[in-house]
């Protein structure tokens, strides 16, 4: 029961970590999305540039704006393609939670990686004369008036008619905050990791008790907590739990490091699935040192959490064209340094 409790307390501090980021990242998503529209006409190396850095930002957010740029005709086939390389999903949250100066390192080679292989790609794609979204329909990207959210008005009717769904979020983070600085949950001594959480749980609460009812709708329930929240905890608790038992009762280093390369075929494999999750059976073998940097990155450059799946809504063709390239790359990438013995 002990250890059930653990992993438990585990999973829940590695989903309030991801949460939180995810509100502050989408903050600052929201409040910059039209300087990017602007930002990112210009040359293919622009292009490369911005969809890459997009990608590599923690979440599936850059993944997002990234479909709708393409979807308007203000990226090519190949930044699209490198976006996608650098997009982590929410994982990158969970990475940064367990192992922030390597999920930093990894982040730096996928944004390096997603420059490179856009250029590649859009030279295959001349040569093999892909033409990029061809289903596509243009969509107008929402936006949210954040600017207003620090009003003294909307302060002060967020807690003169404040919903339940506010109410709700800010108990449960008060209550993580309380136990958290008591050492009932989470690290025991102030390092790092509790300071960090301390300091992000704080800003989670700020945001939450200060946006407007449309961005704690829209953005906070409709789309982090309803879509992304209970799937990290899940996935968090049974890799977490798998990856404790596979160590104490099965001899799981042993089995991964003889059938490392097949460890990274499954690995890119399960990466294809357009869903957060999956790919945090890995973020955890590697977290336990059972699988190596070139594993991780690997399944890293093709998954891309929900990135890909409003792109599905759009074209199916695009979508798997941009899968199997990055399936490619991944692959290739992977082998080329596992034999290096990275």
């Amino acid at each position: 029961m002990g250890e059930i409790w653990q992993v438990f307390e585990h999973a829940v501090t590695i989903t309030v970590f991801v949460f939180v980021a995810m509100m502050v990242v989408d903050y600052f998503n929201v409040l910059s999305e039209g300087r990017l529209s602007s930002l990112i006409r210009g040359g293919v190396w622009r292009q490369y540039f911005i969809s890459s850095f997009l990608g590599a930002t923690p979440g599936c957010f850059g993944a997002f704006l990234n479909v709708s740029f393409y979807v308007h005709g203000l990226l090519s086939f190949g930044a699209m393609i490198g976006g996608m390389v650098a997009t982590s999903g929410d994982e990158s949250f969970v990475m940064l939670a367990l192992f922030p100066k390597k999920a930093l390192l990894l982040f730096g080679t996928l944004f390096v990686l997603g420059i490179v292989f856009a250029w590649i790609s859009d030279k295959i794609a001349a040569l093999l004369k892909i033409k990029s979204c061809q289903e596509c329909n243009l969509q107008i990207v929402h936006t949210s008036p954040l600017d207003q959210s620090l009003s003294e008005q909307v302060l002060v009717q967020n807690f003169l008619r404040i919903s339940w769904k506010r109410t709700v979020l800010l108990l449960g983070g008060i209550i993580f905050l309380i136990g958290l600085t008591t050492g009932i949950i989470g690290p025991p001594t102030w390092n790092w990791e509790k300071i960090t959480l301390t300091v992000l749980t704080t800003i989670g609460i700020a945001i939450v008790g200060s946006v407007s009812r449309h961005h704690l709708q829209e953005h906070i329930w409709a789309h982090i907590v309803k879509r992304h929240l209970w799937r990290v905890f899940l996935w968090s608790f049974f890799a977490i739990l798998i990856v404790g038992i596979g160590l104490k009762y099965w001899d799981l280093e042993a089995f991964v490091k003889a059938h490392m390369v097949w460890v990274m075929l499954i690995a890119v494999v399960i990466a294809i699935i357009p869903e957060s999750g999956p790919h945090l059976i890995f973020v955890m073998m590697f977290a336990q040192g059972l699988i190596p940097f070139s594993v991780l990155l690997a399944s890293s450059i093709v998954q891309d959490g929900h990135g890909m799946l409003p792109l599905l809504s759009y074209t199916v063709r695009d979508s798997v064209l941009i899968k199997a390239f990055n399936f490619i790359f991944g692959l290739a990438v992977g082998l080329i340094l596992y034999v290096l013995g990275v």
